[in-house]
């Protein structure tokens, strides 16, 4: 049986960067069909009922139906420390990260951190996530077979370090990072709505032999994503380059080594040189914009103006656990908070498409999710625009469907996920 959808709708029939606002579509008495996991239709409430008399109707009254969330970057195994104190970005991962990293040998604890990620983000309305997991292949098999559980498009890989950098425990080597990764691919790759994502986590835990074996790898199969860190913070750079000395840039220690093309997701992306913004451009490379990490670590301000301006392909994501929360609304807040500190306000329909479409299309899935339209993958987030009382007064003075959004943008946590909804079925209610 079909099902109806009643409520506001939102969906994007352009980029809102590029076309303004008006790239949005607001429906306020708005409907969706799903019909076989799909959206089969979509506009208003009146026609749809009358085209559709059958379907099963749930009314979601003046809650916003919009597409699921789709965190871009995220750390599954570093769910457990969250919001750890006082750390910048090295003595992170050695304080916190890799011990926490060293439990996921354990396959018991690594599927009992992939059903508490996943729990997480689908209460928050994120129904798509791209995770590093670990050196362990154990940790992208419990990765994987959690998001196959529960019916979600999922991304994930082994993350690959065999530099002394990183702790012993933690090791692989360039030839076990192929095979392992290579393995899992052939595993998991395009299973249902799965992908592989090829992970070195970045050039100074991993050596010039690794990163070239990988690049091999994603060079015999470019259909597969790939993933890895860019210029986060300022001693991170130093550090690269005392490791690299030879390398033009940060960018030049991956494009030297067959990491570089349109399929690459660089996490983070702050202080990038001149070169190499114009060759992540050039290859229509992916930057991912992790904006309450970056704050939460000090690493920097993105720059999301000018690059969105100078065509970058860029998505959002909470970069969990250097990130402080599991909510894509908190990561469209604090991205507002920066571009504000850059001097650039962004406008709500530019966060919303950022966390939903922008996303997706960084992660070369828009043609399936991240957006309402017909034959899109029916992963969806109904929105409560009045979840707790302080959004409610703000959004009872609005005038325009943005001045409803923008506070729960703000304010919202996971009280304002009335429901989710994974390949057409409900998996998910928040507190609404």
């Amino acid at each position: 049986m079909a099902d109806l959808l009643l409520g506001q709708t939102l969906s994007f029939s352009a980029d809102p960067f590029a076309e303004g606002a008006g790239a949005a579509r607001h429906e306020r008495q708005g409907a969706v069909l799903i019909e076989d996991g799909r959206i089969a239709d979509l506009g208003p409430a009146d026609r749809l009922r009358a085209a559709h008399p059958r379907a099963r109707v749930t009314d979601y009254g003046a809650a916003l139906i919009s597409a699921g969330f789709v965190d871009a970057h995220m750390h599954y195994p570093q769910t457990a420390i969250i919001a750890s104190w006082g750390k910048r970005l090295i003595d992170w991962l050695n304080s916190y990260t890799f011990p926490e990293e060293m439990r996921f040998a354990d396959p018991a604890y690594a599927r009992a951190v992939a059903a508490r990620a996943f729990d997480l983000t689908l209460a928050n309305g994120t129904t798509t996530l791209c995770s590093y997991a670990t050196i362990h292949p154990e940790s992208v098999e419990a990765f994987f077979t959690e998001a196959e559980v529960r019916g979600l498009r999922a991304l994930a890989g082994k993350t690959c370090m065999d530099r002394d950098t990183a702790p012993e425990g933690l090791r692989d080597t360039a030839q076990s990072a192929y095979d392992d990764s290579k393995r899992l691919l052939e595993t998991w790759h395009g299973r249902g709505r799965l992908g592989y994502v090829i992970t070195p986590r970045f050039s100074p835990t991993s050596t010039p032999d690794q990163l070239s074996a990988l690049g091999a790898l994603w060079a015999e199969h470019p259909d597969c994503l790939m993933q890895t860190h860019l210029s986060e913070q300022l001693d991170e750079i130093a550090w690269v380059k005392s490791l690299y000395p030879t390398a033009r840039d940060y960018l030049d220690t991956y494009e030297a080594h067959g990491l570089l093309g349109p399929g690459g997701l660089y996490g983070h992306a702050i202080h990038l040189t001149s070169r190499e913004k114009a060759r992540l451009a050039e290859v229509d490379a992916s930057l991912i914009h992790c904006p309450t990490s970056n704050t939460f670590i000090g690493s920097g301000l993105f720059d999301m103006a000018g690059l969105t301006a100078t065509g970058h392909r860029v998505g959002l994501a909470t970069d969990t656990g250097g990130g402080s929360s599991f909510s894509m609304l908190r990561t469209m807040a604090a991205a507002y908070e920066i571009g504000q500190l850059r001097g650039h306000a962004l406008h709500p329909a530019e966060l919303w498409w950022l966390a939903t479409q922008g996303s997706a299309r960084a992660l070369r899935l828009d043609d399936k999710i991240g957006n309402l339209a017909k034959g899109m993958e029916a992963d969806l987030a109904v929105i409560d625009l009045a979840s707790t009382p302080a959004i409610e007064q703000a959004a009872a003075r609005a005038e325009t469907i943005w001045e409803a959004i923008f506070p729960t943008i703000m304010m919202g946590d996971d009280r304002a996920i009335r429901a989710v909804w994974v390949g057409g079925t409900p998996v998910a209610k928040g507190q609404a």
